[in-house]
């Protein structure tokens, strides 16, 4: 059977090579001979490079152009290797840049760095309890003769003098045996934890940044597709539509001509409209309100590396650079911080005041005009109907809950990082796989022209044989972009 099919193959190849081209076979002739590699040179051209040579020019590149779908992509000769995209509509813009101009712009890596500011002036009030506090005042009292204030809650009721005075007290800590340290070592480990949060969020924004760029690639190279193969099938559909009033080819024909016309217009409309919504979420991570247009710049090799092999070594890699995990067991140790504070409560406060001032005028009673004090003080902590206790196990159950929340953490990364790089492995066989396929569609289509053409086959074959080409050259770019895409995600959970 093999044999019968692989005679009759070349039996129509020699037909359209050989015979006598009449006028119906010359409006045949006329039928698109290559649109294989018509939808290659647009593909190339969408990402820049050059198109594959055909088949007629270079009889060797079948050979090369073939490689056998196996676990990783053969070297490509002749495939999409570009730098840019089509024609240019705006101005050029590569990954690097993208990621740059996120980095400035985006209002989220500014909250991030905001919240860290703000958080070390949390730390700067912890530490000022350890400074001296200062405080002046000026009082001027009219008082009735001989009052005293009786009813104002205490115990003693002192005297009520007319006098105008002004003075100062200074008031110093001296010691609270751990109790202010250990607050303001908490604020410095949460303030570590939120540049580590900045550092994450920068991290998030790339990945970002990489995702949106390589889907705006992915969907500006398949609108050149959609275009090319328009193009393709208007010009089949012009011949047929010709053959079709010269009684050559039937009304059957052209109507399915015209349906696979319509098809390629849809796909049209869908390309352009994945394009803009590509666009547009690429100027939203870029931080940016404005519908600007790109030309995306791809120095991706055409030749990618190999995906990671090793994922153990990536998920201890990740332990030791993943920011938020270093935030949460900033987080972690502020919290033990601060419980050990709320413990040290419970111990006594040494602190010393000092005050002194003048007052030029005054009552007859005030033997001089001028006063000064010095004293110390020690408060001792007795019974608050047990608040200091609530407060340390309160304290203690949220470290102890933090604890739990980073090894959680931990638990996830190794999860994330193998599965991104299980999906970069597969990403990068998909390499190979579609351009295997691309090849077997390449060569179908040019089979089922030839067929077509001395009237061995139905329209019904030639357009499968372009749908499931340009299918081909669809998923080939994808399967590119998204390798690309799963890399900067291995790279993401590793925290680089």
């Amino acid at each position: 059977m093999n044999k019968q099919y692989a005679i009759l193959g070349a039996a129509a190849l020699f037909a359209v090579m050989v015979l006598p081209a009449g006028p119906a076979a010359q409006a045949q002739k006329r039928l698109p001979n290559a649109p294989t590699m018509g939808l290659m040179a647009s593909l190339s051209q969408a990402t820049g490079s050059a198109a594959p040579a055909s088949p007629q020019q270079t009889p060797q590149a079948s050979t090369n152009q073939a490689p056998a779908a196996s676990a990783a992509p053969t070297p490509v000769t002749g495939a999409i290797k570009g730098t840019n995209t089509a024609a240019p509509f705006g101005p050029q813009l590569t990954i690097a840049q993208a990621e740059q101009m996120a980095i400035r712009n985006n209002p989220n890596i500014s909250v991030s760095r905001l919240l860290a500011l703000a958080q070390g002036q949390v730390a700067r009030q912890a530490r000022s309890a350890f400074l001296p506090t200062a405080t002046a005042n000026l009082t001027a009292v009219g008082a009735h003769y001989d009052s005293r204030l009786s009813g104002d809650g205490t115990l003693n009721s002192p005297r009520i003098l007319d006098k105008a005075a002004g003075g100062m007290s200074i008031s110093q800590l001296i010691t609270d045996f751990g109790h202010t340290h250990n607050l303001l070592k908490s604020a410095e480990s949460n303030t570590r934890a939120e540049i580590e949060n900045s550092r994450a969020t920068q991290l998030d924004i790339r990945l970002a940044v990489d995702q949106a760029f390589y889907q705006a690639l992915t969907t500006q190279a398949v609108y050149e597709v959609a275009k090319q193969t328009v193009a393709e099938r208007q010009a089949t559909d012009d011949q047929v539509g010709a053959l079709e009033k010269t009684k050559v080819k039937s009304l059957l024909d052209l109507s399915f001509a015209d349906v696979q016309l319509s098809q390629a217009n849809l796909m049209l409309l869908d390309a352009k409209n994945n394009e803009q919504v590509a666009m547009a979420a690429l100027n939203n991570v870029l931080g940016s309100d404005q519908d600007q247009q790109y030309t995306l710049v791809d120095q991706t090799n055409g030749n990618p590396p190999p995906a990671p092999e090793n994922p153990d070594t990536l998920v201890q890699t990740a332990f030791r650079q993943r920011p938020d995990l270093a935030a949460l067991n900033d987080r972690y140790t502020a919290a033990k911080q601060y419980a050990t504070a709320e413990r040290d409560q419970w111990f006594p406060t040494i602190s010393a005041l000092a005050a002194g001032g003048d007052a030029p005028v005054r009552d007859n009673l005030f033997q001089t005009p001028w006063y000064f004090g010095a004293g110390a003080n020690v408060s001792i902590p007795v019974f608050n109907g047990f608040l200091y206790n609530a407060q340390t196990k309160e304290a203690r159950y949220r470290a102890s809950a933090a604890q739990q929340q980073m090894r959680n953490l931990r638990d996830m990364i190794a999860r994330d990082v193998r599965t991104a790089v299980l999906n970069a492995q597969t990403a990068y066989q998909r390499i190979g796989v579609t351009q295997s396929m691309l090849d077997q569609a390449n060569l179908a289509l040019d089979l089922a022209q030839a067929r077509y053409k001395i009237g061995l086959s139905s329209i019904v074959e030639l357009t499968q044989a372009q749908l499931a080409q340009t299918q081909a050259q669809i998923q080939y770019t994808t399967a590119r972009y998204t390798y690309q895409t799963a890399l900067s995600e291995v790279n993401f959970e590793i925290g680089q």
